[in-house]
Parts: C-alpha cells; structure tokens; sequence
C-alpha cells in the first residue's frame, strides 16, 4: 500500500478535527464573552448549547469538501459522499434546532421578566411550547425528506408516490382521526387559551396542575405527586374546572359545628390574628359568619382568600387546626356537646309513683 495513500487521508482527518476544536472553542469563547458582557438576555448563553452541533456540522462540511481529494477510502468514494450528506443534512437540522430554541427560550425569559400578569405569561409560555414543537418537527420532516431524496431510487419513485398522495391522504386522514383531531386540539388550546401551563385544573375529579402540553397530550400534576396523561382533546370536548382562568387567585371557606354558646366575636378576632400568622393568606378576605344551625349546634364559616389553590389548601388546614386548638384551650364548652338528663324509672318499678301520685292531687281532673 501506497504511504501517501495512508498519510494524505490521516492528515486531512487530523487537520479537519483541529479546525473543528479550534473553531468550536473560538465560538464558545465568543458567546462567553458576549453572555459576561449582555447580561440582560440569556441568548447567548442559551447558545453555547448548539457548540456539539456545530462542531459536527463543520467538522462533516470539511470533510465532504476534501474527501475525494484526499482519497479518502478511493474505492468506495460515492457511499463515503453519501453518508458525509446524511450526517451533514442531520447534523445542520440539530444545529437550526438548537438555535432556534436558544432564541424562543431567551425570548420568553425576557418576555417574563418584564410581565407582571402570571397569567400572561403561562399563557405565551404554552404557546411559545407548541410552536417550538411544531418547528423542530417540521425541521426533522424536512431534514428526513432531504436525507431520502438522496438516493436514487426514491427519486425514481417519487412521481408515483406524489400521483398517489391524494388516494393516501385521504386513507392516512381517515386511519390517523383521532391523531389529527389531537393536534388540531392542541393547537388550539394554545391560541385559544383555554388552559396553559401551571393552571390549577379538576378534571375527572382530580385536582393538580398542567405540567406539560404537547401536540396530542396534556400531564397534569395532582397534589400528591402523580401524573395523569390526557389527550389534548379532552379539554376542548368536555367539562373541566380551570381554577387559574381569569387569575390564580382563590376563595376558600373552613367549616366549624360548634355549640350554640360559642363565643362568635371572639372567634372574629381569633381569625384575624392567625391569618396574620399564615404567611400564605394574601389579606384579601378573611370573615366569619353564622352560616347554619341545627337544634343542637350551629355551623361557623370563614371564607380566606390566598393567591392560588395550593396557597388556599395551606390557609384553609391552618386556619381550621388553630381555631380548634384555640376553642379547645380558652373556650371548650363552645365545643358540640349532647346534653343529656336521668329517665323517668317505668310504672310499677322500685321508686316509681303510685297511681294517685301519677293522678296528682285529689280534685285535680
């Protein structure tokens, strides 16, 4: 075997790669510089994500430029052009995809620093979630379409296939309904701003948060840490409960049955003084009222107000303990309690009266 056969090929690889380790480390350097110097976007940090995709993008560019001058594998110079094209086609669809990502993330970082309105924001964040999903597969059904284009025999077939697309799309239409049902749904749950993410959601009668919306399934969190996997068209088919729609803010109400000796204004003043304790009560509301009563008790209502469902729970259990606790301490005849009297012993038993006496006095009647 020829030496320069051995060399000129090992040579353009070791060159190719320096080049690339260079380039890759003047890039990042760059980006560290200019992330050190804007510190009010995250951009470029976010950019220094897409160093492996560029470096291989580069790299497979090089290499697919000098190959057949540097005779690398001369035998077999076709196939090696071919897989450097697939690897270039994929490695730029990773790179166009890091980027785009790195600028809608910086984008909705900056968006959400400067608004106030959580709402608002969760909402651009669903949105900002789906298009970014939507992009990266059109990207990677362009980049799979250009890969196969590569091959003679697909492009040989590709008249055949596009006279035939519409008998397909009608059958594909047709098997794949509920898939584009879902997707159409999550489209528009995200312009239709129905849900988004970080709601408060009841649904089947389970209560948690939306984690994740995708293009044809929605995970809501419960509050016990489970996940319940829905599709998308759940939510624009059927009934559900958004807590978070027009604001996260929350009502909540604690019920307690006490006895009708209950010290009520006390009970007032008590409230107050624990809702200041609870750091999660947002001091909108905080009353206390006779809702109800019964021949034996009545039902004591206080409705406190938080700034979403999870702080609603919180306020809810701790104004609840306290006040019983407080009860139970400094007033527990306030307490239910069943008052209760000794029987009449029955006629004719030991220390019963007699008939006279069950008469009453003579003359009586």
């Amino acid at each position: 075997m020829d030496t320069e056969t051995v060399l000129r090929p090992a040579l353009v690889v070791v060159g190719v790669l320096a080049v690339t380790l260079v380039a890759g480390w003047l890039l990042d350097l760059l980006l560290r510089r200019a992330d050190a110097r804007h510190g009010e976007t995250p951009l470029w940090g976010l950019l220094r994500r897409c160093r492996t995709p560029f470096r291989l993008t580069l790299a497979t560019a090089l290499l697919y430029g000098a190959h057949r001058e540097a005779r690398i594998l001369p035998a077999h110079t076709a196939a090696v052009g071919r897989a450097l094209t697939l690897v270039l086609i994929a490695s730029t669809a990773w790179l166009l995809v890091r980027i785009a990502t790195a600028v809608v993330d910086s984008t909705y970082a900056r968006y959400a620093d400067r608004t106030a309105d959580e709402a608002r924001v969760r909402r651009v964040r669903t949105q900002v979630t789906l298009i970014q999903r939507v992009v990266t597969a059109a990207v990677v059904v362009i980049a799979v379409a250009a890969m196969l284009l590569t091959f003679p025999a697909m492009r040989t077939v590709g008249a055949s296939l596009l006279a035939s697309a519409g008998i397909i799309g009608i059958v594909a239409g047709i098997a794949a309904q509920s898939t584009l049902g879902n997707l159409f749904a999550g489209l528009q749950i995200a312009f239709g701003d129905t849900v988004r993410i970080g709601d408060t959601v009841v649904v089947d009668r389970e209560w948690g948060t939306v984690e994740e919306i995708t293009l044809t399934f929605l995970v809501v969190r419960t509050w016990d840490e489970r996940r319940i996997t829905m599709p998308v068209s759940y939510f624009t088919s059927k009934p559900y409960e958004n807590w978070s729609r027009g604001g996260a803010e929350m009502t909540g109400t604690v019920f307690w049955h006490l006895d009708h000796s209950a010290p009520l204004e006390a009970m007032r003043e008590r409230l107050q003084h624990i809702l200041k304790e609870v750091p999660e009560w947002d001091g909108r509301t905080g009353s206390l009222a006779v809702t109800d009563t019964t021949p034996h008790t009545i039902q004591v209502r206080a409705v406190v107000t938080a700034k979403d469902a999870s702080d609603v729970w919180t306020v809810r259990c701790a104004v609840r303990e306290r006040m019983i606790v407080w009860l139970t301490d400094r007033h527990p005849y306030a307490l239910p309690r069943i008052t209760t009297s000794p029987a009449p012993p029955a006629p004719g038993a030991a220390g019963a009266p007699g008939p006279a006496e069950a008469r009453g006095p003579a003359g009586s009647d």
